[in-house]
């Protein structure tokens, strides 16, 4: 009979790896993405393999730089640069400053199977630092895309501020994200508007009704649209969009994007007297923006399965008006046309959209969905689980899933 407690599979953990030109550096990262819970951020941890005899004397540094790009790389003319790069985490790796540092399970793991030549650093996000976030380029543009960036930098240098030779240094670019709340909550946002016209008696009244306040990428949206017309005019269409709003506060520039949208004639012309209900379902989706400039994406614009940007979302008692980098909003906004003198009747209802939360029913069938989307993580499938406790680390090549790094 088979001893079964024998056979029990091990989760393995996925870690991604990056090595330098000149093949002596390599550096281990546990994860890509780095989720801002408001509270608190994750550490981007890690750790260096360095051979001590290549460096000869010198010191192994380690950085966390943002890059804030504002404006076009093309537009970049007698100096004058549209992009800000920020060094907001530093550290000396090899020899070690901080010996007494505390690890994380990853680089607890790592250090048992990589040996004594691996070196750990970990760097913690600043409190209010903006999410990555990419602006979907025009087909004309050449330059890098507009957005703010992150990457963990290593290099080998005397000190910390002499120049860094691309031979022996590596960047892998990471991201900063923003899940969902555990629970949405309760609250059914909605508005109600209504137009009265010159000469005419009467008003036509608009209510739209969201069926929640938080959605999850991927998520059907119902919009539940009420017209009363008490005027003399007729409604003749009814339109419904997704508006995705961007914020640049560097420049402090504002601009929106039409991610869905859905015209219906059903029901009209809703005549003097009339009333109309109806329910509007709309999925906004980045494959389905891929040629709209300026929609803002979550992330960079080399992976398959990129979203649109998450809503911004800020601490309990910070100010929305003190968010940095690149803000982002979503509404849904209802036009009814009235008519060549009637005009439009237009209302907008703000909603959240987001990640689900770790741990949750909807990030599991959420992260089920995207492997399915992904050809890629197909490749990784069958290396999920081991039966041997040493081996329970799976390491993927970052430079194959390079995304819009720094030269």
């Amino acid at each position: 009979m088979l001893d079964f407690l024998s056979l029990v599979l091990v989760v393995a953990v996925k870690v991604f790896k990056k090595t330098t030109p000149n093949g002596k550096i390599t550096v281990y990262l546990g994860k890509r993405d780095f989720i801002d819970h408001l509270d608190y951020c994750d550490p981007v941890d890690g750790l260096v393999v360095v051979d001590t005899e290549y460096l000869k004397g010198r010191k192994l540094f380690s950085q966390l730089v943002t890059t804030y790009r504002y404006g076009r790389e093309e537009d970049e003319v007698m100096g004058v640069k549209f992009s800000k790069e920020m060094i907001i985490g530093q550290e000396q790796v090899v020899p070690m400053v901080n010996s007494k540092m505390e690890l994380t399970p990853v680089q607890e793991k790592l250090l048992k199977k990589l040996g004594p030549h691996a070196y750990p650093f970990t760097f913690n996000f600043p409190e209010m630092a903006p999410s990555s976030i990419t602006l979907q380029p025009a087909e004309e543009d050449q330059g890098k895309p507009m957005g703010v960036e992150y990457c963990v930098r290593t290099y080998v240098a005397e000190n910390e501020d002499q120049k860094i030779h691309k031979r022996s240094s590596v960047t892998l670019a990471i991201k900063k994200l923003q899940h969902a709340p555990v629970s949405r909550g309760r609250r059914l946002p909605s508005s109600l508007v209504n137009k009265g016209f010159t000469f005419s008696n009467g008003k036509i009244n608009l209510e739209v009704t969201l069926d929640r306040e938080i959605y999850y990428h991927g998520e059907k949206i119902a919009a539940n649209v009420i017209v009363s017309n008490n005027s003399r005019k007729s409604v003749r269409t009814i339109r419904c969009m997704v508006v995705q709003h961007v914020e640049i506060t560097m420049i402090n520039s504002q601009f929106s994007r039409h991610v869905a949208s859905l015209e219906s004639r059903e029901g009209c012309p809703v005549t003097p007297g009339a009333s109309l209900s109806k329910t509007f379902y709309l999925v906004p989706l980045a494959r389905t923006n891929k040629d709209v400039h300026g929609v803002a994406l979550d992330g960079h614009l080399k992976e398959d399965d990129v979203n649109l940007a998450s809503s911004t979302l800020v601490a309990e008692g910070k100010c929305p008006a003190d968010a940095i980098g690149i803000v982002i909003s979503y509404t849904v906004r209802v036009k009814l046309n009235c008519g060549t003198l009637g005009g439009e009747l237009v209302t907008d209802v703000p909603f959240k959209l987001l990640h689900p939360a770790e741990g949750t029913v909807e990030r599991q069938r959420f992260n089920a969905m995207k492997k399915m989307q992904s050809i890629e993580r197909h490749r990784y499938e069958n290396s999920l689980y081991t039966n041997e406790e040493e081996d329970n680390i799976v390491f993927e090549d970052f430079a194959r899933l390079r995304m819009n790094e720094p030269e």
